[in-house]
């Protein structure tokens, strides 16, 4: 081996990367990125607490669902250009810091890469990687572009978020730590709340982009019940998922009760009184609230299983 080492780069070229590497990043869609992140290592200390052995870290299953996750939003980006521009003028796309063929080739790679790195890990996680990209795709693009009807963009959604991700990424992970077929209570009452509460981030994501929606046709719940009737649908909705989530700490296995119970009341609260802040006539106040939302979303997978390894100390 070489003892010289490599010039390091200078402060110039260092500062032109920069600029590329933050435009990647909002291309990811940085929530995005978040949650899928969060819910790998929530899965995993879940079947770790169910099934204690040697740990460490699902680095592999997180590159491998992070880069579906860029393939899927990037597709969502390559296609939405003209409404991006109206609706979220920031993406790189839309601004021009990326160009078509830039994205396309971030898009082809991480689709590629994803479904390569599945494919030698295991059944479990290649479902799972396979099917949220065959769903992202026909999401997308034509002829099916799902996205232009509100029940089956909704579908599209709440499907890989909420049944697709939690319950390939347990068997998978279960799988690993050695334990046995199947799917206990814990998991199958997280997916049902991840389940319904996708569901409220899928009708309410389109309240704050009604002008870009409607000028290309896209038909959304919001253009057809109104700003107002949708905040209250996703807001019901999310509290139904909260009250759920109560009821359930009382009766569920494996989870401690002291610990979810109290948790989910303060989130509840919190809900309703950031809800009673938001004008739905500024789109700033919209968008906030929103990704209010999405902070809820990532601590449920902090908070449960939390719960859970609390059960096993």
């Amino acid at each position: 081996m070489s003892q010289i080492s490599p010039p390091r780069p200078s402060r110039s070229n260092l500062m032109q990367r920069l600029p590329w590497i933050y435009a990647f990043w909002k291309f990811s869609r940085p929530h995005t990125i978040i949650g899928t992140t969060l819910s790998v290592f929530g899965l995993y200390a879940i079947a770790f607490a169910l099934n204690p052995a040697s740990l460490s870290l699902p680095l592999l299953p997180l590159l491998t669902c992070l880069c579906g996750n860029v393939y899927i939003v990037g597709l969502n980006q390559l296609e939405d250009v003209a409404i991006d521009r109206i609706n979220k003028p920031h993406l790189p796309l839309a601004s021009g810091e990326f160009s078509r063929r830039e994205a396309q080739a971030i898009v082809l790679t991480t689709g590629l890469l994803a479904l390569g790195l599945s494919a030698v890990q295991g059944v479990f996680l290649l479902a799972t990687v396979w099917l949220s990209v065959a769903i992202g795709t026909a999401y997308s693009l034509p002829p099916f572009r799902l996205k232009r009807f509100p029940f089956w963009a909704s579908v599209c959604i709440f499907t890989v978020r909420g049944a697709i991700v939690n319950l390939g990424l347990f068997l998978h992970f279960n799988q690993q730590l050695g334990g046995s077929f199947g799917v206990p209570a814990p998991v199958w009452a997280l997916t049902l709340f991840v389940l319904v509460f996708t569901f409220a981030i899928a009708i309410f994501k389109d309240i704050p982009d009604l002008e870009g929606d409607r000028l290309y046709h896209i038909t959304t719940f919001t253009m057809r019940l109104g700003q107002k009737a949708v905040f209250k649908l996703a807001l019901w909705v999310i509290t139904l998922c909260y009250s759920g989530m109560i009821v359930a700490g009382t009766l569920l296995p494996n989870v401690s009760a002291l610990f979810l119970i109290p948790t989910h009341v303060l989130a509840l609260v919190a809900l309703w009184v950031l809800s009673s802040r938001v004008d739905l006539r500024e789109k700033q106040s919209i968008a906030q609230f929103y990704q209010f939302i999405w902070k809820l979303f990532f601590l449920e997978y902090l908070v449960f299983p939390a719960a859970c390894l609390l059960h096993q100390g």
